[in-house]
């Protein structure tokens, strides 16, 4: 017998965030998260994305044990900007039985169409950000590049036995920093001249300027017919910044300005925290943070997690020189490699800008449907 509990009681919001680390114990590429932030996550108080709209988050018991757990919910505001009536799962996390993946699909399913969902997607992110969002099907060799998706490769068998259709991929592409293409650089000094775009270092000494142009970018660069995606509220885009401030390197995040000053693209790259986080073991206290100073200085990655070009400037050259000034600037810092993840496989044209700025595809992240 499969028991299916829905999470109430403190205990069992302990048991859901610490069932990975019995699953991927003798994982050598899995990648402990730290336990306050999945907390904050099942939290309300801390995870606006269940302030949107129903959710609840499930375990699954098998002879005794605790084998499996999931979350799903409904985003109100995503559904009124595309007027759709879905719903998302969201840190499936399962033992190689398909009856125990079965349960869990059944529990989501079931709580979704209570509240009117007539169909799901996921893996979605649980706070909204680019973490846990899409399930990987390609490319299990090493660690997860920071916020990125890990899972073992049987969790593919069990969506798609269950029903779980593809909606479509995102990519995540690795960049090695010794050999940023020369065509590359000459192109984006030639598109610079032609199209009278500059791209400078973030300030953040005018923070509340740089947050505006964020704004601006993020506003008209997110088209409205991707399914997944609307531009953030000013208040999300300031709340977002200010989070990333403490872990940012500013000479990693470039504002492209057209002539006349108008924010036109912008791309933000973290050292890749992973290296550092894996050997934290999901602890801060009592020695994490010394972990985290000591082992920072030893990163040799980083992590592209945001570029966005606004459409008037497609095509001409502002996303490859995204592209090379970040490669540049992670190279003269000491890094010898980068992962860009995850872009849309139907967004053709930063899929091309990473192939020419010497990107290969090497992980792919699927995002999955099932009608109700």
């Amino acid at each position: 017998m499969i028991e299916i509990i829905p999470v109430s009681s403190a205990r069992e919001r302990r048991t859901f965030v610490d069932l990975p680390w019995r699953l991927y114990k003798d994982d050598p590429n899995w990648v402990p998260p730290l336990r306050t932030d999945m907390f904050n996550t099942l939290n309300p108080k801390h995870n606006a994305l269940l302030r949107l709209g129903p959710s609840c988050f499930f375990l699954a018991r098998k002879d005794g044990k605790v084998v499996g757990r999931i979350g799903c919910g409904v985003d109100n505001l995503l559904n009124k900007a595309k007027d759709k009536n879905l719903g998302y799962i969201t840190l499936f996390e399962s033992i190689q039985d398909y009856e125990v993946a079965e349960a869990l699909f059944d529990a989501a399913a079931d709580f979704l169409r209570r509240h009117g969902v007539e169909a799901v997607t996921g893996p979605q992110s649980p706070s909204n950000g680019d973490d846990y969002r899409g399930l990987l099907v390609e490319g299990f060799e090493g660690p997860p590049a920071l916020l990125a998706s890990y899972n073992p490769s049987w969790y593919q068998e069990f969506f798609e036995k269950y029903g779980f259709e593809k909606q479509f991929d995102r990519l995540g592409f690795w960049f090695d920093l010794d050999e940023i293409p020369e065509r590359l650089i000459r192109g984006v000094e030639i598109a610079q001249k032609r199209y009278k775009f500059t791209v400078r270092k973030v300030d953040l000494n005018n923070l509340e300027s740089e947050i505006l142009a964020i704004k601006h970018i993020t506003d008209k660069s997110t088209p409205e017919e991707w399914p997944d995606m609307i531009s953030p509220s000013l208040q999300e885009v300031r709340a977002e910044v200010k989070k990333l401030i403490p872990i940012v390197v500013p000479e990693l995040v470039y504002i492209a300005e057209a002539e006349d000053g108008e924010p036109i693209g912008m791309s933000v790259t973290l050292p890749d925290y992973n290296q550092v986080i894996k050997r934290m073991n999901g602890k801060l206290l009592p020695f994490g943070w010394f972990k985290y100073l000591y082992f920072k200085k030893k990163i040799d990655a980083v992590r592209l997690f945001a570029l966005m070009v606004v459409p008037e400037y497609h095509r001409k050259g502002v996303s490859a020189a995204l592209y090379k000034y970040s490669m540049e600037a992670a190279k003269e810092r000491g890094f010898v490699g980068g992962d860009a993840s995850t872009i849309h496989e139907f967004n053709v044209r930063i899929y091309n800008d990473a192939l020419g700025s010497g990107g290969k595809a090497y992980r792919r992240f699927r995002i999955y449907q099932y009608k109700l």
